[in-house]
Protein backbone atom coordinates (compact mmCIF):
# COMPACT_ATOMS: atom_id res chain seq x y z
CA UNK A 1 0.00 0.00 0.00
CA UNK A 2 2.57 2.19 0.84
CA UNK A 3 4.61 1.73 -2.39
CA UNK A 4 1.56 2.79 -4.41
CA UNK A 5 0.91 5.89 -2.10
CA UNK A 6 4.11 6.76 -2.82
CA UNK A 7 4.53 6.43 -6.67
CA UNK A 8 1.45 8.62 -6.48
CA UNK A 9 3.39 11.36 -4.95
CA UNK A 10 5.50 10.91 -7.40
CA UNK A 11 3.43 11.80 -9.89
CA UNK A 12 1.45 14.66 -8.03
CA UNK A 13 5.37 15.52 -8.29
CA UNK A 14 6.38 15.07 -11.47
CA UNK A 15 3.10 17.07 -12.15
CA UNK A 16 3.72 20.05 -10.29
CA UNK A 17 7.12 20.56 -11.69
CA UNK A 18 5.74 20.02 -15.34
CA UNK A 19 3.15 22.83 -14.44
CA UNK A 20 6.23 25.01 -12.66
CA UNK A 21 7.81 24.67 -16.10
CA UNK A 22 5.10 25.49 -18.19
CA UNK A 23 4.40 28.56 -16.33
CA UNK A 24 7.97 29.91 -16.78
CA UNK A 25 6.54 29.48 -20.31
CA UNK A 26 3.55 31.89 -20.37
CA UNK A 27 4.13 35.59 -20.46
CA UNK A 28 2.30 36.61 -17.40
CA UNK A 29 4.20 39.67 -16.20
CA UNK A 30 2.42 42.94 -15.84
CA UNK A 31 4.95 45.49 -13.91
CA UNK A 32 4.84 43.58 -10.97
CA UNK A 33 7.63 41.54 -9.57
CA UNK A 34 6.39 38.29 -8.03
CA UNK A 35 3.38 37.97 -10.16
CA UNK A 36 2.91 34.48 -11.11
CA UNK A 37 -0.43 32.19 -12.41
CA UNK A 38 0.48 29.28 -9.56
CA UNK A 39 -0.40 26.65 -11.65
CA UNK A 40 1.49 24.37 -9.15
CA UNK A 41 -0.65 25.48 -6.72
CA UNK A 42 -3.32 22.77 -7.99
CA UNK A 43 -0.85 20.11 -7.08
CA UNK A 44 -0.75 21.21 -3.70
CA UNK A 45 -4.39 21.58 -2.94
CA UNK A 46 -4.75 18.58 -4.22
CA UNK A 47 -2.19 16.58 -2.09
CA UNK A 48 -3.71 18.84 0.84
CA UNK A 49 -7.06 17.46 0.52
CA UNK A 50 -6.50 13.63 -0.52
CA UNK A 51 -3.53 12.78 1.37
CA UNK A 52 -3.34 15.69 3.42
CA UNK A 53 -0.81 18.02 5.48
CA UNK A 54 2.19 16.38 5.89
CA UNK A 55 2.73 14.48 1.97
CA UNK A 56 1.46 18.06 0.76
CA UNK A 57 4.16 19.94 2.50
CA UNK A 58 6.93 17.48 1.62
CA UNK A 59 5.92 17.63 -2.18
CA UNK A 60 5.38 21.17 -1.85
CA UNK A 61 9.30 21.50 -0.67
CA UNK A 62 11.03 18.97 -2.66
CA UNK A 63 8.51 21.06 -5.95
CA UNK A 64 10.22 24.32 -4.69
CA UNK A 65 14.07 23.18 -4.04
CA UNK A 66 13.46 21.50 -8.25
CA UNK A 67 12.15 24.04 -9.57
CA UNK A 68 14.51 27.05 -7.89
CA UNK A 69 17.62 25.14 -8.79
CA UNK A 70 16.33 24.53 -12.54
CA UNK A 71 14.73 27.64 -13.25
CA UNK A 72 15.88 30.33 -10.62
CA UNK A 73 18.56 31.09 -7.59
CA UNK A 74 18.88 30.95 -4.08
CA UNK A 75 16.40 33.85 -3.54
CA UNK A 76 13.79 32.82 -5.49
CA UNK A 77 14.25 29.36 -3.84
CA UNK A 78 13.74 31.35 -0.05
CA UNK A 79 10.83 33.76 -1.54
CA UNK A 80 9.12 30.40 -2.38
CA UNK A 81 9.72 28.63 0.82
CA UNK A 82 8.55 31.08 2.56
CA UNK A 83 5.49 31.50 0.42
CA UNK A 84 4.57 28.06 1.00
CA UNK A 85 5.11 28.47 4.63
CA UNK A 86 2.63 30.99 4.80
CA UNK A 87 0.35 29.41 2.66
CA UNK A 88 -0.06 26.41 4.00
CA UNK A 89 -0.23 27.59 7.57
CA UNK A 90 -3.45 29.27 6.32
CA UNK A 91 -4.81 26.68 4.41
CA UNK A 92 -4.53 23.84 7.42
CA UNK A 93 -5.76 26.41 9.66
CA UNK A 94 -9.36 26.54 7.26
CA UNK A 95 -9.42 23.28 5.97
CA UNK A 96 -9.41 22.39 9.48
CA UNK A 97 -12.35 24.32 10.45
CA UNK A 98 -14.41 22.52 7.38
CA UNK A 99 -15.98 26.00 7.26
CA UNK A 100 -14.77 27.07 3.85
CA UNK A 101 -15.12 25.28 0.26
CA UNK A 102 -11.90 24.18 -1.47
CA UNK A 103 -12.07 27.16 -3.44
CA UNK A 104 -12.08 29.76 -0.21
CA UNK A 105 -9.15 27.78 0.95
CA UNK A 106 -7.20 28.23 -2.11
CA UNK A 107 -8.21 32.01 -2.30
CA UNK A 108 -6.46 32.25 0.93
CA UNK A 109 -3.48 30.18 0.39
CA UNK A 110 -2.96 32.30 -2.81
CA UNK A 111 -3.25 35.69 -0.72
CA UNK A 112 -0.71 34.56 2.05
CA UNK A 113 1.59 33.04 -0.21
CA UNK A 114 1.91 36.69 -1.89
CA UNK A 115 1.88 38.19 1.47
CA UNK A 116 4.43 35.82 2.75
CA UNK A 117 6.57 36.28 -0.29
CA UNK A 118 6.48 40.34 -0.18
CA UNK A 119 7.12 40.59 3.73
CA UNK A 120 10.69 38.63 2.96
CA UNK A 121 11.57 40.91 0.15
CA UNK A 122 10.78 43.47 2.46
CA UNK A 123 13.24 42.04 5.34
CA UNK A 124 15.82 41.23 2.39
CA UNK A 125 16.03 44.86 0.76
CA UNK A 126 15.27 46.62 4.37
CA UNK A 127 13.04 48.56 2.91
CA UNK A 128 9.03 48.43 4.15
CA UNK A 129 8.25 50.78 0.35
CA UNK A 130 7.45 47.00 -1.26
CA UNK A 131 4.31 46.38 0.69
CA UNK A 132 3.13 49.37 -1.90
CA UNK A 133 2.66 46.26 -4.02
CA UNK A 134 0.60 44.38 -1.78
CA UNK A 135 -2.44 45.45 -2.58
CA UNK A 136 -1.93 44.03 -6.51
CA UNK A 137 -0.24 40.65 -5.46
CA UNK A 138 -3.75 40.01 -3.22
CA UNK A 139 -5.39 40.81 -6.18
CA UNK A 140 -3.49 38.39 -7.71
CA UNK A 141 -3.66 35.82 -5.38
CA UNK A 142 -7.50 36.47 -4.98
CA UNK A 143 -8.28 35.93 -8.57
CA UNK A 144 -5.09 33.31 -9.58
CA UNK A 145 -6.05 31.28 -6.21
CA UNK A 146 -9.86 31.38 -7.22
CA UNK A 147 -9.03 29.61 -10.44
CA UNK A 148 -7.00 27.36 -9.18
CA UNK A 149 -9.40 26.45 -6.43
CA UNK A 150 -12.13 25.97 -8.71
CA UNK A 151 -9.87 23.57 -10.68
CA UNK A 152 -8.88 21.70 -7.56
CA UNK A 153 -12.10 21.09 -6.67
CA UNK A 154 -13.52 19.55 -9.62
CA UNK A 155 -10.41 17.29 -9.73
CA UNK A 156 -10.00 16.40 -6.04
CA UNK A 157 -13.62 15.04 -6.34
CA UNK A 158 -12.78 12.77 -9.40
CA UNK A 159 -9.60 11.57 -7.86
CA UNK A 160 -10.29 11.11 -4.86
CA UNK A 161 -11.95 7.96 -4.88
CA UNK A 162 -9.30 6.48 -7.27
CA UNK A 163 -6.51 7.86 -4.91
CA UNK A 164 -7.70 6.42 -1.84
CA UNK A 165 -9.90 3.67 -2.66
CA UNK A 166 -8.69 2.52 -6.35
Amino acid sequence: MKSKKLSFLGLFLTAALILSYIETLIPFFYGIPGLKLGLANAMVMLLLYIYGVKDCILVNIIRILIVGFFFGNAFSIIYSLVGALFSVIIMVILKKTDKFDLAVVSICGGMAHNTGQILIASVFFGTPYLLYYLPVLLLSGFICGGVIGIISKGLVTRLKVLLTNG
